[in-house]
């Protein structure tokens, strides 16, 4: 009586395995092919695994205009220096802090400044060795052969703003010096830690460009470090999570985040405590993954220290679900753990039947 109780009460566990809070996926070649359908299987080997080291995600290249490094524009509020060898007379009075700040003229809002002798010198908008060209030509007037310096003193009228996630937010003067966008980032205090460099932000001119500047910084994509122009706005966006997630017979379930560094499938599950060893079946090892709209399940078998090496080959993607299946063993024991009480309880009622 006891021995038909027991069978009768295993097949009918056997049949509500399928609704039990857990999944199941075949691990063997033959069951893929009879189970599954429009899913492709990638059992991964030393032939392939290759293929699967690098990020799928490239760098992408800046669409920003690369543009070259031009003379200074000066514009209004810089404050030049005219210096007249030989002729103190025409420089302005060196103030108590002697410095050159003291002794220059101002560009006014219309772009000119007044010089002695000669009055109002456009300046705007031209370079500095124009402005010297014009007033070493008007100046020959009333000085033989004048020898002239025109320099920017200050550098008050172009500007960017760097933005975001930067230490130190700010707003910076373009010089005679070109700046680029990591020189004004580092002049910005540098990036934070949660900065995001796969997309920082770029307004020049009323368009918004995304520069990929981890491709200037990890594969020298030159035009991903683009000059700066005047009025250039520069944000640094904060970095979003990008997650893979570790379910099944793992220590610790998780979700891991991958928008930091390259993480292997290794590395993922040892980070999360490694397989659950009295749980997990190690030919059940699954990545899937959607791949041009098609599911894709690349599946590891860690029965032998060769599939746990070539899991440090194996580079995760945002998206990506681990799963490790339950061994059939411990789906058994399982069932017979959960059978034990009534079994127990079954025994006593004929005990006391008897």
């Amino acid at each position: 009586m006891l021995a038909k109780v027991l069978v009768a009460l295993v097949i009918s566990s056997g049949l509500a395995s399928c609704s039990q809070g857990f999944v199941e996926f075949p691990v063997t070649p033959d069951q893929q092919k009879t189970a599954i359908e429009n899913v492709a299987i990638v059992r991964l080997d030393a032939s392939n695994i290759d293929t699967f080291s690098q990020p799928a995600r490239g760098y992408a290249r800046s669409a920003l205009p690369v543009g070259k490094a031009s003379d200074y524009r000066i514009g209004s509020g810089d404050l030049l220096n005219v210096i007249v060898f030989d002729h103190p007379e025409l420089m302005l009075p060196v103030g108590p802090r002697g410095a050159a700040e003291d002794s220059g003229f101002y560009v006014q809002a219309d772009g000119s400044f007044n010089y002695p002798f000669i009055g109002e010198v456009e300046a705007g908008g031209r370079t500095a060795s124009d402005v010297r060209a014009e007033v070493a030509e008007r100046l020959a007037n009333f000085i033989p052969s004048p020898q002239v310096e025109v320099r920017v003193a200050a550098f008050n009228s172009q500007r960017v703003v760097v933005a975001g996630e930067v230490k130190v937010p700010n707003s910076q003067a373009i010089t005679l010096a070109p700046t680029t966008l990591i020189t004004a980032i580092n002049a910005a205090g540098g990036l934070t830690e949660a900065a995001d460099t796969r997309a920082v932000s770029l307004q020049r001119g009323g368009r918004l460009y995304t520069i990929d500047l981890a491709g200037f910084l990890n594969a020298g994509l030159e035009q991903n470090n683009p000059l700066l122009r005047a009025g250039d706005v520069v944000t640094v966006t904060r970095r979003r999570a990008q997650e893979a997630y570790l379910l099944g017979q793992i220590s610790k379930p998780a979700a891991i985040d991958l928008s930091q560094e390259p993480i292997t499938l290794t590395q993922a599950i040892t980070r999360q405590g490694g397989l659950n060893e009295t749980r997990a079946d190690a030919r059940g090892v699954f990545v899937f993954r959607l791949v041009n709209g098609r599911m894709t399940v690349f599946q590891l078998e860690t029965l032998s220290p060769t599939g746990l090496l070539l899991g440090t080959r194996f580079v995760l993607e945002p998206a990506d679900v681990v799963y490790v299946v339950r061994s059939p063993l411990s789906r058994w024991n399982d069932t017979i753990s959960g059978l034990l009480p009534t079994v127990t309880a079954t025994r006593a009622a004929q005990t006391i039947t008897n």
